[in-house]
């Protein structure tokens, strides 16, 4: 090989080859490019993409991709330009030696088509390797006798390159005894021949020192050199000759190592020493030197190593015999290999599409597959099928790949895997085969609907099923496979109903169970008419129905229903005549009575459970007829009573009974007196009833009466309670009149004005409540202090009646007149009038009613007798030491009462000596008026 600092003119070589290579599609539907060898990888080939008709993006979207077989890949395929590149370095001579033309076939595979392409790409050479000699010194012996004219062959170099690449010429170095000359034989090959130009003489030159030079004609031009050594011998006239100039033989290429071939032999006419000849190879390859070995006495040629066709079918070699006198004698031999079936076909899986959709159109690619034997004639030409009886089938492509496609369509249901035996059998005797099995996917589509078992479903619920129970079940089976065989179910109604379908069942959806979303009633509902729709989660959707009907079956859940004799609406009682003269038999009444349920349920017996008169009457099994068993006697009551149950037949059997009451009279009169026996009997019901109520009555009268007790049981302990408290707040009650100092006026002045003084016994303080007064310019006389409703007060004014006699009612005191200035309050900083009269501020009074309450508040505490000594009331310890009762005015005159239109002014009247209107005069009324 060649270094690459001679690679020169490269470039441009690359890239005339570049554009003049890519051509157009031609025969059996190939692309042909070329490319010059040795170029770098990722080399420009060919725009495959435009060549395919598809965008360079689109290379790997449809599958595009390079298949080949047991060689190391040499081109790719450029994703970005779309383009075919070459993978790595490319050596012409290593693929193709010496051929004129040297072709590589590739195939293209578009996996979205299911199309083959093939592609021929030539490999074009270059001048990249040098002319070879196979030895580097040479020595030619030649006698000193030979003649000028005399030829030697010389070695041959050997040149890879083709063309004008290859050897093109030799040259002798200059010297005045030999001279150089080429020979051309009828297959082109160039043989250099030594030419003996003058006579050699052994004694002047025993050695002549000659270099051959071999050149090509490539640009750069290469070359390569032998040294020859010529050597004159003494005299030797005869020399060595074959018996065939060309030895051919033909051999398998399944002999074993150390096999004869062929025997050459050549003859020399000298005796003795001088007739012995000496074999061995003069021309022979690299490669083929080591398969042959030549015994050098005998001339015998045998393998050395086993032999291939597939690797040569031809071996071109020359044998040279040479006797003691350097005399030289040469042969070709030719040894054609035969071939031997010895190779198996080969089966590679190119391509292979799989899972396979279920509903693939007859045609539809599964696989490419390439077909090699390595054997040549007939027993390389190999026969390619399928075993067993299977929807597929296989088609020759382009060179020897087939396709292994579809017939007719697929069904994942009946088959979901397919194993296929693809086998290949040659034509050589005996034949070869081998075989590869392919595993291929059948990919379910939604083709199939849930299939439910049965055409239709009847399920039997028994009436007054427990609510949310479990009914039914139904299951539907999609023989799909994935999504496309889960169910769903669903409810749709079937039938006319009234109320909506989900009031009364519902289905789970995943499983199929159906529930009861309340409690039937066979007398309501009989049966209910639905279709249970399946459908798989499949695209589309598909789905199947079925019909369901849901029979509800009878319970005994119905009493007998009585229609006659109905009870009476008004309370009376229905009666039944029968003549005193009717003969056994006589039909009296007939019961009659239905049952809501259906079946054995309904089926109904008449009873007679009970009669005033046993025997006197009978009642029909089934009929209900009420008859007479007997004639009437005298004896006989005028009026019988009889029981009649009415049963059903069902399981727990359930009954009504019907009471019959039977007049047995022959005349209208009879029929009255014993109706008013009757009715004596329906009074005595009602005395009863009134016997419980007025039970009920005394009842309600006594709880209430225990209700008033307790409540004036706890009236009475607070009464004693808040007594025990007055007992305990200083005993104010029990102090004298004359402990009073000064106080006749205040005192008359509460017993006037004050309606209510009460103490509650809880808080222990006073609480004085001045109402709106019913009258006017009055005192309260002791009349009014005797009256029942007085309220309890911190002073006991239950008191008051004895101390009333002994005090009569006295002026107005006037020390109770304040100045000006000694009024407290707001109301001294105002113009009043002298002479002590009420004041009409609002403030002032509301002052007086704080005193009066401050007053009586601190006679509850006990702390003091009415507070900080006598005369004051209590009042300095509010408003001072020297604020006394002394200085209190008096505003009983001109007193207003709020809501009222009257005034006190009987202080005034006292002080002029004249009695008030009517004051004596309407004492006594007064008090009447108080007490109301």
């Amino acid at each position: 090989m060649a270094a690459p600092e001679n690679y020169g003119g490269r470039a441009e070589l690359v890239l005339l080859c570049a554009l003049l290579g890519a051509l157009g599609k031609a025969g059996r539907g190939q692309i042909h490019y070329s490319v010059p060898e040795e170029t770098d990888k990722g080399s420009f080939v060919g725009n495959i993409s435009k060549d395919l008709g598809l965008e360079s993006q689109e290379l790997s979207n449809h599958g595009v991709r390079i298949v080949s077989r047991g060689r190391t890949p040499l081109f790719a395929l450029n994703p970005r330009s779309g383009s075919l590149v070459t993978a790595g370095r490319i050596d012409r001579e290593e693929l193709c030696a010496q051929s004129a033309r040297c072709f590589v076939n590739i195939n293209i595979l578009v996996e979205d088509e299911g199309k083959l392409w093939g592609i021929e790409i030539e490999i074009t050479d270059i001048n990249d390797n040098n002319p070879k000699f196979q030895v580097e010194n040479l020595e030619v012996k030649i006698n000193e006798i030979a003649l000028p004219g005399t030829r030697y062959p010389l070695p041959e170099a050997v040149d890879p390159d083709v063309g004008l690449n290859s050897l093109q010429s030799y040259q002798l170095s200059p010297n005045n005894h030999f001279s150089l000359d080429v020979q051309t034989g009828d297959d082109g090959a160039v043989s250099p021949e030594l030419v003996l130009e003058r006579a050699l003489d052994r004694e002047e030159e025993a050695a002549h020192y000659l270099v051959l030079i071999a050149t090509d004609g490539g640009e750069p031009r290469r070359s390569s050199t032998v040294h020859i050594r010529v050597t004159v011998l003494d005299t030797n006239d005869n020399a060595p000759v074959f018996a065939q100039p060309i030895y051919r033989v033909k051999v398998p290429e399944n002999v074993p190592p150390g096999t004869r071939l062929l025997t050459v032999s050549a003859s020399d006419p000298d005796e003795g020493t001088n007739g012995e000849v000496a074999y061995k190879f003069w021309k022979i390859s690299e490669k083929q030197s080591p398969l042959f070995q030549l015994n050098e006495n005998t001339g015998e040629i045998s393998t050395a190593k086993s032999l291939d066709y597939e690797e040569c079918a031809f071996y071109d070699m020359e044998i040279q015999a040479e006797d003691v006198g350097a005399l030289l004698g040469r042969t070709k031999v030719l040894i054609s290999v035969e071939d031997v079936n010895d190779n198996t076909p080969e089966v590679t899986i190119t391509s292979l599409f799989s899972p396979v959709l279920e509903n693939a159109l007859p045609g539809t690619v599964i696989a490419f597959l390439n077909v090699h034997d390595r054997d040549s004639g007939k027993n390389g030409q190999v026969v390619c099928y399928t075993r067993d009886n299977l929807p597929f089938q296989l088609e020759k492509s382009i060179d020897n790949y087939y396709r292994l496609v579809t017939w007719k369509y697929l069904d994942r249901e009946k088959i979901s895997m397919y194993n296929i035996t693809v086998a290949a059998s040659d034509l050589g005797t005996p034949p070869l085969s081998t075989e590869i099995h392919i595993a291929l996917q059948v990919a379910d589509i939604n083709d199939n609907p849930p299939i439910f078992p049965h055409a239709s479903y009847s399920a039997y619920i028994p009436e007054n099923n427990p609510r949310g129970a479990s009914i039914f079940s139904v299951t539907a089976h999609d023989p799909d496979s994935g999504s496309n065989a889960q169910v769903t179910y669903s409810l749709t109604k079937g039938g006319s109903m009234v109320a909506p379908l989900s009031s009364y069942v519902s289905i789970n959806s995943d499983t199929g169970v159906l529930y009861a979303l309340h409690s039937f009633d066979y007398e309501q509902i009989q049966d209910l008419q639905l279709l249970v729709t399946a459908s798989d989660n499949g695209d589309p959707q598909l789905s199947s129905n079925v019909s369901l009907s849901l029979f509800i079956l009878d319970q005994n859940d119905n009493v007998p229903e009585i229609l006659y004799p109905m009870l009476p609406t008004d309370g009376s009682m229905g009666v039944e005549l029968a003549p005193r003269s009717a003969e056994p038999g006589y039909l009296v009444t007939k019961v009659v009575a239905v049952d809501r349920d259906s079946g054995q349920n309904a089926w109904l017996s008449y009873r007679l459970l009970k009669a005033s008169e046993p025997g006197l009457f009978t009642v029909g099994l089934h009929t209900g007829e009420v008859r007479t068993a007997r004639a009437l006697l005298d004896r006989d009551a005028l009026k019988q009573s009889l029981v009649v149950t009415v049963q059903d037949h069902g399981q727990p059997p359930l009954s009504a009974t019907v009471t019959l009451t039977v007049a047995m009279a022959d005349s209208i009169p009879d029929v009255l007196a014993d109706l008013g026996s009757i009715r004596t009997l329906t009074n005595s019901e009602d005395s009863d009833l009134t016997l419980y109520l007025v039970v009920a009555v005394a009842v309600v009268s006594c709880i209430f009466l225990a209700f008033v007790i307790v409540l004036l049981a706890l009236r009475l302990w607070r009464w004693h309670k808040s007594r025990l408290l007055q007992a305990s707040s200083g005993r104010l009650a029990g102090l004298p009149a004359s402990g009073f100092v000064g106080m006749e006026g205040v005192q008359a002045f509460l017993q006037t004005y004050s309606h209510e003084v009460s103490l509650t016994s809880d808080s222990q303080r006073s609480h004085m409540i001045f109402p709106q007064p019913n009258y006017a310019d009055m005192l309260i006389s002791q009349d009014s202090c005797e009256k029942n409703d007085s309220l309890l007060t911190s002073i006991d004014f239950h008191e008051c009646k004895d101390e009333a006699a002994s005090v009569q009612q006295a002026p107005p005191n006037t020390d109770w007149r304040f100045s000006q200035a000694q009024r407290p309050g707001t109301s001294g900083s105002q113009n009043g009038d002298e002479t002590g009269t009420w004041p009409n501020n609002q403030f002032d009074t509301e002052m007086l009613q704080a005193m009066i309450l401050a007053s009586a508040s601190e006679a509850a505490d006990g702390s003091s007798t009415l507070g900080g000594g006598a005369g004051t009331m209590g009042l300095s310890a509010r408003y001072g030491p020297q604020f006394t009762l002394q200085h209190v005015p008096d505003y009983r005159q001109n007193v207003y009462i709020p809501g009222s239109n009257a005034t006190l002014t009987n202080a005034a009247g006292k002080r002029d000596g004249k009695a008030p209107a009517g004051g004596n005069g309407n004492k006594k009324k007064s008090g009447k008026k108080e007490k109301k």
